[in-house]
């Protein structure tokens, strides 16, 4: 039709076509602000993410740095070793008294008299309580240092270290801060002679729990969520992989199957707590195995995580073509053969995906770890998965509880590095599905 047909089948029905041509605009502009409500919504989401990782990482960045003093400590042999044993009472130097020697260690740098106990008590102040085991551990690994003069970088004690990092308004009159004048005149004198630093805090990944903030660490906690993850891989992969393929390659399709299917579907969306519930009920008053070990964690975890498995395996198998079994079928092999030489290996990158992210899930669960128990105190790494231990979510939820303002940031690294495993564990999820993803 030419242009001068169409402005005359426009001039005879001009109702119609000015109708039609409304409907386009309207149909453009309902496109448009689809496309706009689209945008808004994800940027309503990016903010509010990058809202939630700022608060978290402003807080916890400081947690991995710590302010350590060093001080020059004699170690005089009629404290660490009044036996004179040369170094084999083992036990005697183990339980020597080290804050004596911090104490006149801190007191001869700052030059404080002796005699003013006051005074000696606020310098003693500024090094935390841990050095004990600081100091015990130098004479242990090298008993040479008995009756030398070393000097040695001292963990700070909270109050400095948060005063350092700007967690407190020291502008404010003494009586309303941690720290007097006294106290932070050292400080300064300390930090002229460049004797006080903030160091990188390793002890942050190797330490456990601790009631003093400067000593407490992930490392007992990243322990016990290691054994909890291995044994929810070893027993939730090959359960839930060798579930999924009966129900969907061999199972018959009748009522009990989907009433199956459902439940499965079902126990995927149950509130985690409830599985606590069941593990505390089966595994701890059934079995009677003890209340905050890692292996009832990684039990109950496995019970939670069967279903994401399950159903992501089921979802694998569907998407293999069924050209693939009719021709291995054709060919002459079993249905066993068809579904474990053929099926299997080309679902797998889906399985391992779907695995994967399961166990990011359970990684970050908290509820169901409080129930049975793993909310115990535990200072030393587990020795087994019977022994007692704890996890790095339920960590940061004592943490959260504490009162010392040293604990939030300590609170919030511990969250940083939750969120830097689930970051992996996701980002390994992907990489998988892209290595091995074949598009049929």
């Amino acid at each position: 039709m030419t242009d001068l047909a169409v402005s005359e089948a426009r001039a005879a029905h001009p109702a119609a076509s000015e109708r039609r041509d409304i409907g386009i605009k309207r149909r453009y502009a309902a496109e448009r602000r689809f496309k706009l409500y689209g945008i808004v919504a994800i940027a309503i989401g990016l903010i509010f993410l990058v809202a939630l990782l700022w608060s978290v990482f402003s807080k916890g960045y400081t947690a991995f740095f710590q302010t350590e003093i060093r001080v020059p400590i004699t170690f005089d042999q009629s404290i660490v070793d009044p036996k004179n044993s040369g170094g084999k009472d083992t036990k005697a130097l183990s339980m020597a008294n080290y804050p004596r020697l911090v104490q006149n260690g801190i007191v001869a740098l700052l030059g404080i008299d002796p005699s003013d106990r006051t005074a000696v008590r606020a310098a003693n102040a500024l090094v935390s309580q841990s050095v004990r085991g600081q100091l015990r551990d130098i004479v242990l690994g090298d008993i040479t240092t008995i009756g030398k003069t070393q000097e040695v970088w001292l963990y700070a004690a909270s109050e400095v270290d948060s005063a350092e990092k700007g967690q407190y308004d020291l502008s404010v009159e003494e009586s309303r801060r941690p720290l007097k004048d006294q106290q932070l005149q050292w400080l300064q004198q300390l930090r002229d002679d460049d004797r006080l630093q903030q160091r990188f805090n390793w002890g942050f990944f190797t330490f456990g729990g601790s009631s003093r903030a400067e000593t407490a660490g992930v490392g007992v906690a990243i322990v016990g969520s290691i054994y909890m993850m291995v044994i929810v891989l070893v027993l939730s992969l090959p359960i839930g992989v060798a579930a999924s393929i009966y129900l969907e390659e061999f199972a018959p399709k009748n009522r009990l199957t989907d009433f199956i299917e459902v439940n499965i579907n079902n126990l995927a969306a149950v509130p985690s707590i409830v599985y606590g519930l069941l593990g505390l009920a089966v595994f701890v008053n059934g079995f009677g195995l003890p209340r905050s070990a890692a292996v009832v964690g990684g039990l109950v975890l496995t019970l939670m995580t069967l279903p994401t498995i399950i159903i992501a395996t089921r979802a694998a198998l569907k998407a293999v073509p069924p050209s693939i079994r009719a021709a291995a079928l054709g060919l002459g092999a079993s249905k066993t053969q068809m579904v474990f030489h053929h099926v299997l290996p080309l679902a797998m990158p889906g399985i391992l995906t779907g695995t994967i992210i399961g166990l990011a899930h359970a990684l970050g669960e908290t509820a169901p770890l409080l129930l049975i128990g793993m909310v115990a105190f535990v200072a030393d790494y587990p020795s087994s998965p019977m022994a007692p231990s704890t996890a790095l979510p339920v960590q940061i939820y004592m943490w959260a509880n504490e009162a010392e303002r040293a604990f939030v940031e300590r609170t919030s690294g511990a969250i940083i590095v939750l969120l830097a495993f689930l970051a992996l564990m996701n980002i390994t999820a992907i990489i998988l599905r892209r290595r091995f993803e074949r598009r049929w």
